[in-house]
């Protein structure tokens, strides 16, 4: 029994569910690794719901989610996460041959309550530029928090430099975090530019079905790929990797003593009898086998900055302003960059739908709202005003 099929079985019905071995296997086998651990976890987080509340998980009445609903609003959540809470549950009875809950009358309407109480805008990740918050990213200096200056700082040993070819390649590519950890030596292909290469993307978010597309490195990512793959000594299989760290504190030398100190204990210690030489600080890496886990990038980024802004390299910053930067920080931080480096560079919307390989014109021009009512026609003018 897979894990889907095992929480269901285990959740609070009011009769006895009957599984269909082969629709579970038809949409386990349809859906990726991500959506069915969120599937999991949504139904996990209602069934314990339901035990708490006394309430049945399934079949669940439309009063039952509707109150489940209302219960995770008032705990903070956003209407973005109830609406997948909700499709969740209505996945969950279609799979089973039960009626849809949440196509009710009350479930819409107290949803609907929830969407216009809160509003529906999301908290967009902080975007990390290349330049930083530039209007021309071509000719202004960088300023604030920016990814040259992380780049740059980013020292020569075995994780600065997968970290800098980790950013480099995510700003070029615009990878959400799934697809970036999935990258693999395989996937770098020649590109027209000798100096370039081109990355093959076999399967990602918007394309479950693995059509496939291909993104630009430039060459800054050839090179801080290169270096870190020719440092950590591999040449196949995922990019992105854990390096694991030992470090080892230096040792002074120790003399041996004569036998008449020893007492009856330290006779059967040699080791703190004998002669030992001073022994030098060292630092061991060990390069994991597998891709990094997709939840460790946000981390990485994070890391990144603190280490940058401490060794300097972030000079216009403050310690509040790190602060306060760092708590929007996230892997989808270099996709929110690199669409708003796009827009300011005078790239139009399809260019920009192209480049990050979306379908719809609708997350784009979310990332660009700030900019664009700075650069609209309001804020053109009060530019020339002075």
């Amino acid at each position: 029994m897979d894990e889907l099929s095992w929480a269901i079985t285990k959740m609070k019905a009011g009769a006895r569910i009957i599984l269909d071995a082969q629709l579970i296997e038809a949409f386990r086998a349809s859906s990726s690794p991500h959506s069915l651990r969120a599937l999991r976890s949504d139904l996990e987080a209602f069934d314990l719901w339901c035990r708490h509340e006394s309430r049945i998980a399934l079949p669940a009445s439309p009063e039952t989610v509707a109150d489940y609903l209302d219960v995770r609003s008032g705990q903070g959540g956003k209407p973005a996460s109830l609406g997948r809470y909700k499709a969740s549950i209505a996945k969950l009875h279609r799979l089973l041959d039960l009626a849809d809950p949440t196509a009710a009358s009350l479930v819409k309407l107290r949803f609907a309550a929830i969407r216009r109480a809160q509003g529906t805008a999301q908290t967009q990740a902080r975007p990390l530029r290349f330049k930083g918050s530039v209007r021309d990213v071509a000719r202004d200096a960088p300023r604030g928090l920016n990814i040259r200056a992380l780049l740059e700082s980013c020292v020569e040993d075995l994780p600065g430099l997968r970290n800098r070819a980790l950013l480099s390649v995510a700003y070029d590519t615009g990878l959400r975090a799934s697809e970036l950890v999935a990258v693999a030596v395989e996937h770098i292909v020649e590109a027209i530019d000798p100096e370039a290469r081109l990355l093959i993307i076999p399967r990602s978010k918007g394309d479950q079905e693995g059509e496939g597309a291909t993104a630009f490195l430039s060459p800054r990512s050839v090179r801080a790929a290169a270096a870190w793959l020719d440092a950590a000594g591999f040449g196949s299989g995922p990019i992105f990797r854990r390096v694991n760290v030992r470090r080892y504190k230096a040792r002074a030398a120790v003399k041996g003593r004569p036998t008449w100190s020893f007492s009856g204990r330290e006779h059967w210690d040699l080791r703190k009898t004998l002669s030992r030489p001073a022994v030098p600080a060292r630092v061991e890496y060990d390069v994991g086998e597998g891709g990094l886990h997709p939840g460790s990038i946000g981390p990485i980024y994070r890391k990144m900055i603190q280490e940058a802004f401490a060794r300097g390299a972030l000079p216009d910053l403050t310690a509040d302003d790190l602060t306060r930067l760092l708590k929007g920080i996230s892997a989808h931080s270099t996709r929110v960059g690199l669409n708003q480096d796009l827009f300011t560079s005078g790239e139009d919307l399809a260019g920009i739908m192209d480049a990050l390989r979306w379908k719809s014109p609708r997350m784009p021009l979310a990332y660009n709202r700030n900019l664009a009512a700075e650069q609209g026609a309001a804020g053109r003018l009060m530019a020339k005003l002075g």
